[in-house]
């Protein structure tokens, strides 16, 4: 009976425990503010997401530094860069991980030969957040996870700070860049033509426009021939990309 009750109790405690961690513990949503926070960081202290009003910023989460997904994560990012800076996105790296553990990674980093390639000079910021404030805000620890360390987290946040694409990968998975990539132009093509792109879509392909909203009005469509407009049913047209 004694070993009952302190089994019981120790139960009821581990329960107290999670729930609480639960509770502080909140995803926003799509469409939503990205919630604002002040951190530090390898390029010193920061304001995300306002630092930087009029671009898209990509926040991604990740478990812990000189770990080998990690790392080969953080190398992808820093080669493909440029990329990211053209398309006006602004790249934000987080963990619970110390500053001076940062540091020393970034400097690690950018010394790799990976894939028999010349690693690139990291650019953008790797924030510290040792307190978990920024974790718990963007829910970033499963504690089915783990407590202390991020999932493999990705945010895409507009040039108006509203979420557009939230994404959690498995911390023993690397995560595909170039994936991330055409996301965010596919986000950029449909904000910017109110357009919608199909499976698989690649820039450059064609996009889909919204449907009509009866079949009549696909028939007015039918009827006016226009040569950058097909369709496969009435419900289902797309737009040409590629003139």
């Amino acid at each position: 009976m004694k070993k009952f009750i302190i089994l019981a109790i120790s139960l009821f405690m581990s329960f107290n425990a999670y729930s609480q961690l639960n509770t502080d513990i909140r995803v926003p949503l799509l469409g939503e503010k990205a919630p604002s926070f002040k951190a530090i960081s390898t390029q010193g202290e920061i304001t995300f997401p306002p630092d930087n009003i009029n671009k898209w910023k990509i926040l991604f989460s990740h478990p812990a530094d000189f770990t080998p997904v990690c790392t080969s994560e953080i190398w992808e990012l820093a080669s493909m860069q440029n990329d990211f800076s053209e398309l006006n996105a602004k790249i934000y790296v987080i963990s619970t991980d110390g500053l001076n553990s940062h540091i020393q990674w970034v400097k690690s980093i950018e010394s790799i030969e990976y894939k028999n390639n010349k690693p690139s000079k990291i650019k953008f910021p790797l924030i510290s957040d040792s307190d978990l404030k920024v974790s718990k805000l963007y829910g970033m620890l499963h504690p089915y996870t783990s407590s202390t360390q991020n999932v493999r987290g990705i945010f895409i946040i507009d040039p108006d700070n509203y979420i557009r694409f939230i994404a959690f990968y498995p911390n023993n998975i690397g995560r595909n860049i170039d994936e991330i990539k055409r996301v965010l132009v596919a986000l950029q093509e449909t904000n910017s033509h109110r357009t919608l792109t199909p499976v698989n879509w690649k820039q450059g392909d064609d996009v889909l426009i919204h449907s009509p909203a009866s079949i009549e009005e696909s028939d007015k469509m039918i009827t006016n021939n226009d040569p950058d407009y097909y369709s496969y049913t009435w419900y289902m047209w797309f737009k040409k990309m590629n003139k």
